[in-house]
Formats: structure tokens, sequence, C-alpha cells
């Protein structure tokens, strides 16, 4: 997956039906938090997790409103964790404009992120219908997955020795809790059979591993031009993601030498650039791009199994294909 995939349609239809719901559900927050979201929101990605979220409301027979409270709840989170997120990693930018809280200030930053927590609770929530409930039950488990998923990962700066292994389950949470949630909830509210759900939620988590391995790559070799982001920036704040932890544990003398860099606290650009010509000698970008590509066709498999088994239709099953290449592969 070395060029970046021709948008699906659902992303524009999506965009339709949810932009509308989330300018409504902003408009309730207060006047000191209203604007610092709707800010946010102006800045939005492409839409990908709502766009899955209406598709497995159609991939049962559903109209694609019934997704519709599921798909700005999942927004709203996947949202207030970005807002957060840069709080964390003290991110001034994103998507070539400045963070919430490099333009509001810190304290706003919090607030604002807490006040989208919240709100998509109470989106779900509204109309406690038994399926409402239970999206708003899963919903709880997944961000609490990914709360756990980011502790872990700010934990590994501080950790020697983290594996493969670790590593994975770190991003499972981090990345594949939303998207497996955002691949199903549309299914849930729907009133679909447990099995239906549960392989949606499938492909979906092997969707956000996918992902998470291909942002890795970018967040080493990426164009700052196309991820938003100055080159190597995950180097410069020496986190161990996939291609570094494999790197990492190559036993090889690129390893000793990755290692003895990121004790350092902190990387200049010379040191940035030669770590990243170890990561690369010691296998972590080859391997990491291996990975992508298997869980990408686990994804895939998952779909072909719900058709198989006579559960999705093929017209979704192939907008479930497009949509796994199209978020995993861009261009690194």
């Amino acid at each position: 997956m070395t060029t970046a995939s021709s948008a699906p349609g659902v992303l524009g239809r999506a965009r339709e039906l949810v932009d509308p719901a989330i300018a409504e559900a902003l408009a309730g927050l207060c006047g000191e938090l209203n604007e610092p979201a709707v800010y946010h929101f102006q800045g939005r990605g492409k839409g990908t997790r709502p766009a899955l979220a209406i598709l497995s409301a159609e991939a049962v027979g559903a109209a694609p409103a019934v997704a519709v409270p599921g798909a700005v709840a999942i927004e709203l989170i996947h949202d207030f964790s970005l807002i957060h997120d840069d709080i964390i990693d003290g991110d001034t930018e994103r998507r070539h404009r400045t963070t919430v809280w490099a333009k509001f200030g810190t304290g706003v930053g919090v607030i604002a992120g807490d006040a989208l927590h919240t709100l998509a609770f109470d989106v779900l929530l509204r109309e406690p219908t038994p399926p409402r409930v239970k999206a708003a039950q899963h919903l709880a488990r997944a961000v609490s997955a990914m709360i756990a998923g980011q502790s872990q990962d700010m934990a590994f700066g501080a950790t020697d020795g983290v594996s493969l292994e670790q590593c994975l389950i770190m991003e499972q949470g981090k990345t594949g809790a939303l998207l497996s949630y955002a691949s199903s909830v549309g299914a849930m509210l729907a009133g679909a059979d447990d099995a239906t759900v549960e392989g949606l939620a499938d492909y979906g988590a092997h969707v956000g591993v996918a992902f998470q391995a291909v942002d890795d790559l970018l967040g080493i070799w990426g164009d700052p031009e196309r991820t938003g982001k100055p080159a190597g920036s995950d180097l410069r704040e020496r986190k161990k993601s996939v291609p570094v932890v494999i790197a990492l544990n190559s036993d090889t003398s690129a390893a000793d030498e990755l290692a003895e860099l990121y004790a350092r606290p902190e990387l200049d650009e010379g040191e940035v650039h030669t770590a990243r010509a170890l990561v690369e000698a010691g296998g972590g970008r080859e391997a990491t791009r291996a990975l992508a590509h298997n869980h990408h066709n686990l994804a895939v498999a998952a779909v072909d199994a719900l058709v198989g088994n006579q559960e999705i239709s093929e017209a979704v099953a192939d907008e479930l294909r497009s949509m796994a290449e199209f978020i995993v592969g861009r261009d690194f």
C-alpha cells in the first residue's frame, strides 16, 4: 500500500447526514465551550469513523439515518481524544491549523475535550431505547480501552524492553477500539444479531491495527505537507511505536545504537536523521509495512466471512473493502 486510494463515496454520504447532527449537538454547549469545539471541528479529517458507522447500518439492511446517533457519538469521542492528545504531546499544530489548547489555552482545551466526551453519551441516550443503551455501553468499553492504550503508550516512554506484543496490545486499544466500535455501531443500533455485530467489530479492529501501523510509519517517514506534523516527529519525541520497537528488538548493532539514542533526554535534527536510518536498518520499516498488509487482509477476510454467511450484502461488503483500503492505503 504505497499510494493513497481514491475516497469512497460513503464519505460524502456520511458527511451530509452526520455534519448537521454534529453542529446541532455542538450548539448545545455553553458559549465558552462552543467556540473552541466549533473551531476544532472546522479542521476535521475525512470522517472515516462516521462513514463506517453508516456502512454498518446499511450492511444489515437498515436506513443510514439509523446510524447517525452512533456516528455523531464516535466522532465526538474521537475528537475529544485528539484535543487531549495534542495537550499531552505539546503539539501546537494539527492538519496545518493551530490546535485548540495552543489557540485557547490548556485549561480550555482540557474542558472542551471533556465536554465532547460527555456530549457523545448524551447524544446516544437522549432516546434511551434498548439498542441505544447497548450502543452506549459498548462505547464506554471502547473509550476505556482507548484510554488504557493511551496510558500504556505514555508509560512506554519510561519503560525499557517493550516487546512487539505489548506494543500491539497498546495500539489495539489506542486506535483499534474506536474503529471497531465505529464499524459495528450502526448494525447495533439497527438491532442486528450479535454474530453480525461481532463480525463487523472484528473487521474494524483489524483496520484499526493496520491504520495505526501506517500512522507509525508516517510518524517517522511521512511528508510534513501530508501529515501536518514535522518530519520524524515520533522519533523526536522518542515514541516507542511499532517500527521502533521492532528495530529495538532486532538483536542487531542498529538496535544497540538506537537504544543509546533513545536513552538521551532529547534528540537534535542530526540524531533524528540517524535514528530514522537505524530503525530502517533494524527492519522496522519493512516489518511494519508487512504487519499493516496482514491486518488489512484480516479485515477483508472478516468481511468475506460475513458475506459467506449471508449476514451482509455483497454491495456493502465492497464498500467496506474500499474503506479498508482507503484508511490503510495512505502514502508513506
